[in-house]
């Protein structure tokens, strides 16, 4: 009997399974994990690591990642008020070194160094910023003598263990806005993001003490009322200023997987989140996504399937129809893996993954967070790897950003048998510089080309100076056709080239350029 049950349970499994890697993958997907540096949640490890520790260890992670598919990844750089970047305003974070204000030594700026390194290996760089939390805890945090809650203690409050800058003055959502703006301005940043702290997760029995502020700026409007306008007017002020400097950085929110249950009002989730985005900590994210402020939602939808209050499917099917035009990314809680029965089974991630790829309003998943993979746990980074990331994916479009044009379509100019596979080289006239990486696709000869099929790309590659790639997969003997293409930063995507063909004559490869 008990050999029957196991054997039905895997038979489900296998089915279960199967079902979710049936699908072909799409084109374009964002594939991303957040990085955490708040209490070295993810990188560097510890606090105090040698500047060529911390390098390698976040290599170590990008590389990690690129063979998991990613595409994206989304660092946090500013967790508490400090830098993880050389800044006029805020001092080093302690996460660094130990000790809030001390430069890394021997002297690097970490921004500069990851931003380089991410965009090596044609990711796509979000830099994570938390725009109110100031203190993580008061009784432990290194804080300098020219920090910013020492030079203006009259901006803060402390709620719990936490110190917040009050986001109810117009002097904070100055200086924050200061500060998001400065760091798009001087680093090649891709986007701008915004996780779910606006104000703060209530605490049972306590309310968050803005009482000077709402006296003083309240305008006799109710007090929930008017922090949500407080946070409406900086995202607003932020998403201004973003593309003002830049018009091609994006910027992202990733709110709290509920926004409103449906029995405070018919547009909410069927839910019962205890804690919601619109009514305790006063983001009315839908808004934001209306009123165009905002490039994309990424939901941290960290709950499994078939969950008695917030089911994952509930929200993933909700948030899908409350994109209003903007990209919808699902935040994955890889980090659950092993937190509970539902989650240690090997199923549930890959069929979440699998669900959201249904959804035509859905452009892709983050993860969190980036140590969660390690030891590949219930089998993830092999579902990633040989299944939903198996081949490249280029990152969705935004169309409504401004100064878009795709590149020059490069061309085929050599290629060269070589015992480790094909060489092939190209070259584009992209005068523009507008060429930020290339795709390269592979056919057989008897196959019509076909941009759409996402299982012919070989690889999507960094601009170069001598643009080439060995095809280690070539067999000899047999026909292949090869394309190449251009993306843009913003990945749009140039014409083909002319294929580059060959034939077999007398027992020799020739190559027929076009």
């Amino acid at each position: 009997m008990i050999m029957k049950h196991l054997v039905a349970g895997l038979l489900l499994w296998w089915g279960i399974t199967s079902s979710v890697y049936a699908q072909l993958p799409p084109k374009r997907e964002l594939r991303a994990v957040w990085i955490a540096t708040v209490e070295n949640i993810d990188w560097p490890s510890r606090r105090g690591l040698s500047t060529e520790q911390q390098k390698q260890e976040f290599i170590n992670i990008l590389d990690q990642q690129q063979r998991n598919g990613m595409n994206a990844v989304v660092v946090q750089v500013r967790p508490v008020a400090d830098a993880f970047y050389a800044s006029a305003f805020e001092p080093w974070s302690e996460y660094l070194t130990g000790a809030q204000g001390q430069a890394p030594n021997p002297y690097y700026d970490p921004l500069a160094f990851m931003i380089e390194e991410t965009h090596k290996r044609g990711m796509e760089f979000h830099a994570w910023f938390n725009p109110y939390r100031a203190m993580f805890n008061v009784r432990r945090s290194s804080i300098t003598p020219d920090h910013i809650t020492r030079l203006k203690p009259q901006w803060f409050v402390t709620y719990g263990d936490t110190k917040y800058f009050d986001p109810g003055l117009p002097e904070v959502r100055q200086y924050v806005l200061q500060i998001v703006t400065d760091v798009v301005k001087r680093y090649d940043i891709d986007a701008v993001h915004f996780d779910d702290y606006f104000y703060p997760y209530r605490i049972p029995g306590k309310e968050f003490p803005d009482y000077s502020s709402y006296r003083r700026y309240g305008n006799n409007m109710m007090r929930d009322d008017w922090r949500r306008q407080n946070v409406d007017t900086i995202i607003q002020m932020i998403g201004r200023a973003i593309k003002t400097a830049k018009p091609w950085v994006k910027f992202g929110i990733s709110p709290f997987g509920v926004w409103r249950n449906h029995d405070k009002d018919p547009e909410g989730s069927y839910t019962h989140g205890g804690q919601t985005n619109y009514d305790d900590l006063f983001a009315d994210v839908l808004k934001w996504l209306r009123n165009g402020w905002i490039d994309y939602v990424a939901p941290q939808l960290y709950w499994e399937s078939g969950h008695r209050l917030v089911a994952y499917e509930v929200l993933l099917d909700w948030w899908a129809k409350h994109g209003y035009g903007r990209h919808v990314y699902i935040g994955h809680g890889a980090y659950r893996i092993n937190s509970s029965a539902a989650w240690r089974n090997p199923a549930e991630l890959p069929q979440q993954v699998s669900e959201a790829r249904t959804l035509n309003t859905v452009q892709g998943s983050i993860f969190y967070s980036a140590k969660s993979f390690n030891g590949n746990p219930r089998g993830i980074e092999d579902s990633l790897r040989n299944h939903f990331y198996r081949y490249p994916a280029l990152r969705p479009l935004m169309p409504w950003l401004e100064g878009q044009q795709a590149p020059k379509s490069p061309y085929f100019i050599d290629a060269f048998e070589r015992p480790q596979g094909l060489e092939l080289y190209w070259a584009d006239d992209d005068t523009s510089h507008r060429t930020r990486q290339y795709v390269l696709y592979r056919f057989d000869s008897s196959e019509v080309i076909n941009l759409k099929d996402p299982t012919k790309i070989l690889s999507i590659l960094p601009q170069m100076p001598d643009p080439h790639y060995t095809d280690a997969a070539y067999v000899k003997g047999r026909h292949y056709v090869y394309v190449v293409t251009a993306l843009d930063r913003l990945q749009n995507e140039s014409l083909a080239s002319d294929p580059l063909r060959m034939e077999i004559v007398n027992g020799r490869t020739r190559f027929l350029f076009p």
